[in-house]
């Protein structure tokens, strides 16, 4: 494993141990290069599935493999500075992910992908659930808010 601070190819496993879902290895490194020590995870990849994204300036899809950390850093944006304990975030990001690789499909629309971010939220925190929602529905005014908040008042792990 390549030293992510000096870029020494080798490092030396210094301690293993499941993550607290039983998901991925968490592996602590060494770096036999400069000494520095960082962390890794090792997960179970069913298939490669690629994301189809639109948007392109003449409209066409592209497509990129999926990536789990473009949605553990989506769902962390959302759930910045809320009471939420990190193994649920966790848990829900592990979820999608589980619901991507076992579709069947080698590629998914990453609109579907959002609205799996979307219900999960809505289940783990509306205050979570509305700040994703503004960014993946592009809320350009307050009163976009306030008509999706007044959708959700009653919904949420609240």
């Amino acid at each position: 494993m390549r030293c992510p601070f000096c870029a020494h190819d080798d490092s030396q496993v210094k301690d293993s141990r499941p993550t607290e879902d039983n998901t991925a290895i968490r592996r602590r490194r060494q770096c036999e290069g400069c000494g520095a020590r960082f962390t890794t995870f090792e997960r179970v990849q069913l298939r490669d599935v690629f994301v189809l994204k639109s948007g392109g300036p003449d409209g066409e899809q592209r497509r990129q493999p999926f990536d789990r950390s473009k949605i553990e850093q989506s769902v962390a944006l959302a759930c910045r500075k809320r009471d939420i304990d990190q193994e649920r975030i966790d848990q829900l990001v592990s979820g999608i992910q589980r619901q991507v690789e076992t579709a069947g499909e080698s590629e998914i629309p990453a609109s579907r992908i959002g609205e799996m971010v979307m219900d999960g939220l809505r289940q783990l925190d509306s205050v979570a659930y509305i700040r994703f929602a503004s960014v993946y529905r592009d809320f350009s005014e307050a009163k976009d808010f306030q008509e999706f908040a007044s959708t959700v008042r009653d919904v949420g792990g609240e």
